[in-house]
């Protein structure tokens, strides 16, 4: 059966030498670089478009000579058109990430450099601070008692509360959570839980007593009996619960508590980060417990604070 057009392993616009390159590269990424699903995708759409727009430019699909030869104007040309399309600055720098990436890959398997990809300045990217939630809102996002008015089922209530809980709790993405096993479920007198983050990097993420609360009641009331190497969480049909339900939950519960459309399931975990910081945590403990694999990227939570005391300070000072 063919494979979609988006499909990241669809066949390229490219002549078979590049396309077969191409092809490598991304089981590469898939394979030993342990990349995620969908970073894989991104960079498979992106080298798409870029090898697309080479072959509209050259009249012919591109080989790996026309790759590794192109020059910065041809880069440069390509990032202009994707950014007329609309698409922002952080895409184009993944965009260009992805591009560097299977250049390297080709300079391994057969000696040929793109030197242009190496002496293009990557496009800038306005930088955005995490929208937390105040811990007001979070303790409600996580609290069943929200959402008691809604028509469904006391044990998806509580499922739903728990995954939640998880978020803010713990600091967990989505996936990291709905990856947890029945037999690691984080219940009893457990304090930590071992996740298993980006780049199959593994971290020790904290379980404190409410968050184990609402793991306990949600087993308590699951109708299905859930095996040991099973997934923790389920859906109404038993099945692995999809990450899109956590997401229609959290957009239910901004409709009953009046939160902003930034109020979702990854907010929670900037939540968790930012009021740790303004509890005092520090830098480093709060990085480990993200698993940030750059201490530059947990930084960004400072800026958080920040903005937060200026808020205050306008708002409050008699001389601002």
């Amino acid at each position: 059966m063919p494979r979609p057009a988006d499909s990241p392993l669809a066949p390229l616009p490219a002549a078979p030498d590049l396309a077969a390159a191409a092809a490598a590269w991304l089981v590469h990424l898939a394979g030993e670089r342990r990349l995620s699903e969908r970073t894989i995708e991104a960079y498979g759409r992106d080298a798409r478009q870029f090898l697309a727009f080479l072959g509209e430019r050259f009249g012919a699909p591109p080989g790996i000579a026309d790759f590794t030869d192109c020059a910065p104007g041809d880069l440069r040309a390509f990032l202009a058109r994707r950014r007329a399309e609309g698409v922002n600055g952080r895409s184009l720098q993944r965009a260009l990430s992805g591009l560097r990436s299977l250049a390297r890959h080709i300079v391994r398997e057969s000696g040929r450099t793109a030197a242009a990809l190496g002496a293009l300045r990557a496009p800038k990217a306005a930088r955005r601070l995490p929208r937390p939630l105040s811990a007001l809102d979070a303790r409600a996002v996580t609290s069943i008692a929200a959402r008691e008015g809604e028509a469904r089922e006391p044990w998806v209530l509580a499922r739903d509360a728990a995954v939640l809980a998880l978020l803010y709790g713990a600091g967990l993405r989505i996936s990291e959570a709905l990856s947890i096993r029945r037999a690691d479920a984080p219940v009893g007198t457990m304090d930590a839980i071992t996740v298993v983050g980006k780049g199959q990097k593994s971290r020790s993420a904290p379980i404190i007593a409410p968050v184990r609360k609402a793991i306990e009641d949600y087993l308590a009331l699951c109708p299905y009996r859930l095996t040991p190497d099973g997934p923790l969480f389920v859906g109404v049909k038993g099945g692995r619960l999809s990450p899109r339900i956590v997401q229609l939950a959290m957009a239910r519960m901004r409709g009953a508590l009046g939160l902003p459309d930034s109020a979702t399931p990854h907010a929670l975990r900037h939540s968790f980060a930012t009021h740790l910081l303004a509890r005092g945590g520090d830098l480093r403990t709060i990085q480990d417990l993200l698993g940030h694999a750059s201490l530059s990227t947990t930084q960004v939570y400072t800026g958080v604070d920040s903005a937060r005391l200026l808020a205050a300070y306008r708002s409050a000072h008699p001389r601002a």
